[in-house]
């Protein structure tokens, strides 16, 4: 521990962000950097308690008190290796992750948490900054090679530790770069693609190969995989969306949210967009259905294309301002949380149920259909709340079902679990010998955390399967001779 009373004498400090008439203007991040003494501060906040909760509060397990105590005593190269020890990714998950470490921050019983995803991000970027961060190559090769089906945060994490335990990785991605939703999902000013390709160029370096524009199981053979690959790790994410069944849902202008995000990072990219498919907000009535991060995600982009208005509506009741009773500390907090996003424009509503779309003679959406509710589980519609507004463009961010169940994992065979994601044993194998998943491809739609999280453990089974095939298969050779 530090400073034994760094939690008494110094309070929690964010960096600021930006000014929203700054930000909504360009495509940029919108922190500025705190200075490094008042990170030292926030490091001596951390009280190293006997029992630290953030550990088990971050699904990566982060050591956290430890690269804490070494920023508040400016030993900034050892805090780099103490957090890569436990997270390959901490400049994503800096960005990005709403950091339920903070919300099982023992200080945060009482007091303001310790600002851990902050301290995070700004250990690494110095990382970056002072030449610390580099391609570690395994000394030797163990002559197994392994495919891995999707290059979103989960597959990538697999891919540095297989790669790093000797073993040949090859990463097929269908989209034209390599990222996933980091790439094509998450905005730039939550993440600037720069901040990912610098990682991709270390994992590269280490001698991980990419394969773009390569969708298993449409225009890359399953069986090619299985029968080239000692073992074969899915990490394709859960990329069914929920969809909304109500009248007018074939009308123009009725979107996923993944239809809409995707053509904006590949403008900010400069990459091309069949503008005969253009989805733009640019001047008109945009209407959001789903108040979580994807819906935050619409907001903000919507807000910089210069939507004339936006409004975002959410099926659930407004949650307390203050954590809910029902979620006490350590437990992740049910309570309103307001986005970068949230604070630039547009007007959220709770308790909205949206009925049908109605459009023009010539099929392009122009009002939205719907009734205030009542409380889960019922939503039962309210008497005379029912409502019209005028709407030019739908996204529909509502979440994902799970993976999408054609093709690669029909062809596969493997077994589901009840909520339609790959069912896996202890060490990430699915019901198939040799084939494993990780990510939101097993676990369903969760945090980028997690899928790092279930990238590394999926890695460390795999390692102990293909360990095992080393002795295996000699023992067998022997006694067939």
């Amino acid at each position: 521990m530090g400073k034994v009373t760094g939690f008494m004498e110094f309070s929690r400090e964010l960096p600021q962000r930006r000014p929203v008439t700054q930000r909504v203007n360009d495509w940029f991040e919108i922190y500025y950097d705190l200075p490094e003494e008042k990170l030292q501060a926030q490091g001596a906040r951390c009280m190293d308690c006997g029992v630290p909760f953030c550990h088990t509060g971050c699904p990566v397990n982060n050591i956290i008190p430890d690269w804490n105590d070494l920023v508040y005593r400016g030993n900034w190269k050892e805090a780099v290796r103490r957090l890569h020890a436990t997270n390959n990714f901490p400049e994503f998950t800096g960005r990005i992750c709403p950091a339920p470490c903070e919300a099982a921050c023992v200080l945060g019983i009482n007091q303001p948490p310790v600002t851990i995803k902050n301290i995070e991000k700004s250990i690494v970027e110095r990382g970056f900054a002072e030449g610390w961060i580099h391609p570690e190559p395994p000394a030797k090769r163990s002559g197994r090679s392994v495919a891995i089906v999707g290059s979103g945060p989960a597959g990538l994490a697999a891919a540095q530790q297989l790669c790093r335990a000797g073993h040949a990785v090859t990463v097929y991605e269908k989209a034209d770069k390599v990222g996933g939703l980091l790439r094509y999902g998450i905005p730039n000013f939550k993440l600037e693609k720069h901040v990912l390709d610098r990682r991709i160029e270390q994992l590269e370096a280490e001698g991980v190969r990419f394969v773009t524009n390569a969708h298993v199981g449409v225009n890359v053979s399953v069986e090619d995989l299985r029968r080239n690959f000692d073992a074969l790790l899915l990490a394709g994410g859960a990329e069914q969306p929920r969809d909304l069944s109500v009248p007018g849902r074939e009308l123009r202008g009725v979107h996923f949210a993944m239809e809409f995000l995707p053509q904006q990072n590949r403008r900010g990219m400069g990459l091309p967009v069949d503008e005969r498919a253009a989805i733009l907000a640019t001047g008109k009535r945009v209407i959001i259905i789903g108040g979580g991060d994807t819906g935050a995600d619409c907001l903000g982009t919507s807000l910089r294309q210069k939507a004339l208005s936006v409004h975002q509506f959410e099926l659930m009741p407004m949650p307390p301002t203050e954590r809910s009773p029902r979620t006490p500390w350590p437990l992740w907090p049910m309570q309103l949380r307001t986005e970068s996003s949230h604070e630039e424009g547009g007007v959220r509503e709770w308790s909205v149920s949206t009925v049908a779309f109605s459009g023009d003679e010539h099929g392009n959406v122009k009002r939205l259909h719907g009734v205030r509710v009542g409380p889960p589980p019922t939503f039962e519609p309210v008497t005379g709340s029912e409502f019209t507004m005028d709407a030019d463009l739908v996204l529909l961010a509502m979440g994902f079902a799970g993976p999408v169940r054609g093709g690669m994992i029909e062809q596969l065979g493997v077994a589901l679990d009840q909520r339609g994601n790959v069912r896996t044993d202890e060490r990430s194998m699915s019901s198939v010998e040799g084939v494993f998943a990780a990510g939101d491809m097993r676990r369903g739609q969760s945090l980028v955390v997690w899928a790092i999280a279930e990238g590394r453990n999926a890695a460390a089974g795999m390692d102990r399967y293909l360990q095992m095939l080393d002795v295996e298969l000699p023992a067998a050779a022997e006694r067939a001779s």
